[in-house]
Parts: C-alpha cells; structure tokens; sequence
C-alpha cells in the first residue's frame, strides 16, 4: 500500500503512540481541532456526530465503540466521520476514569451503596467470568455510562457547534472577498455576495487610491497580507 511503512510497528509501540503522542498533547490536539473544523458538513451533523463518538465512549462495550457511535449519529442526523473522531474521546488514558465513574454512579443510582466486593472487580478482567457474574457489575455501567455520556454528549454538541458555525461563517466570508477582490483587479463585475461577505470586502478592499485599489502590488495582483 502506498505510503504504508516497510517495517510494521510493534504492539509496544503502539500501545506507547496512544498513550502518549509522538510530538505533544498540544500539537495532536490542534491536528485534531482541524480534522473537525475542516469536515465537509454543517455544523448540526459535525456536532452531533462528535456527540455520538463520545456518547458511545462512555459505554462499556469495547470494540463496538464505532458501530454504536455510527448508529447514534445515523439516529440523531450527525456525520458518521465525526462520530468515529468522537470515539476518540474514550481511550487509554480515559477508560480506568470513565469505567469507575459510570459503575459508581450507577451503584448509587440502583442501591445507594457501593459493595466493596463488587468494586475490587472491576480491577480483574472482567471477560474471565460468566455473565450471571458480570451483569450486576455491567447493568449499573450502563446506566450511569447512559447519564455521563449524555451529558459528555450535550456539552460537546454545544461547544462544536459553535465552533464549526463560526469557523464556516468566516471562512465562506473571507473566500468571497477575495473573489471579489480578484475580480476588482482584474477590472471585471464582481458577483452577488452576502451581506457578510460584503462586508468582509470592504475591510480587505479599502478605497482606490490613484487610479488602482489600495492593497494591490505593481503587478496588479492583490498583496496575500491585505486578506488575512
């Protein structure tokens, strides 16, 4: 496959990448800020569909992560690239929180109590017993992964929709003045914009100044700083 490395990592460092970025937490996150604001959706879809990612990270059922994030975000209209980024949210470092915040709010729900006998468990592998011995663990981590993971879900929703609305709301604006701006200088009628983008070229296009509009190099082409 093209680009594929010739000598495949070890699980070792794999295990080490997930845990621990090979730049910094900084810079991943960033990359991960615009692999979301750069979806091609609107902004309901990318939000609900990160919501979904998270949502389906809170639950237990590890390995259908992307399967219950993909069912959530096709239910609730969210973009299913979204939704595995938002998976993203449940991971190594977050899994041993998650799991004992979920059992515990569940357990406080159901009885109002946490059994010691029952939390010194969920340290073991819990695969290792029968499932007549798993459900009284699993059936409080559903629930509470059901509450947490909703309000994971809201908070998320809330914080990239705005984000992505106005990211999209400044960029369609700024592309505009610059065809506009473009066609300024190439003297030609410049198309219909929106009041944003009109706006938006009135910043960026200031008045003419002899003859030619201000911004403009010697070779008629408009100065890259001026549309920043």
């Amino acid at each position: 496959m093209l680009f594929q490395r010739r000598h495949p990592p070890h699980w070792f460092e794999v295990l080490r990448v997930a845990l621990w970025p090979r730049r910094s937490w900084v810079r991943s996150g960033k990359y991960f800020a615009k692999r979301v604001l750069r979806l091609t959706a609107s902004p309901h879809a990318i939000a609900a569909g990160i919501a979904a990612g998270a949502l389906a990270s809170f639950t237990p059922f590890i390995g259908f992560h992307f399967i219950i994030a993909f069912v959530i975000a096709y239910i609730i209209g969210g973009n299913m690239l979204a939704a595995a980024l938002g998976t993203s949210v449940g991971n190594p470092l977050t899994f041993p929180f998650i799991w004992a915040s979920t059992y515990r709010l569940g357990t406080w729900i159901l009885s109002g109590t946490l059994p010691a006998h029952q939390s010194n468990m969920i340290t073991e592998s819990l695969f290792e017993h029968s499932i007549d011995t798993i459900m009284p663990i699993l059936k409080p981590m559903l629930l509470g992964s059901a509450i947490l993971g909703i309000i994971a879900g809201a908070v998320l929703y809330a914080i990239v929709y705005g984000t992505v609305r106005t990211y999209q709301a400044t960029r369609r604006a700024r592309l505009a003045a610059r065809r506009n701006a473009r066609s300024l200088a190439l003297g030609e009628k410049p198309p219909a914009a929106s009041e944003h983008a009109s706006a938006a070229l009135a910043a960026a296009v200031p008045e003419t100044v002899v003859g030619k509009p201000a911004g403009l190099s010697p070779s008629g082409k408009l100065l890259e700083e001026e549309m920043q």
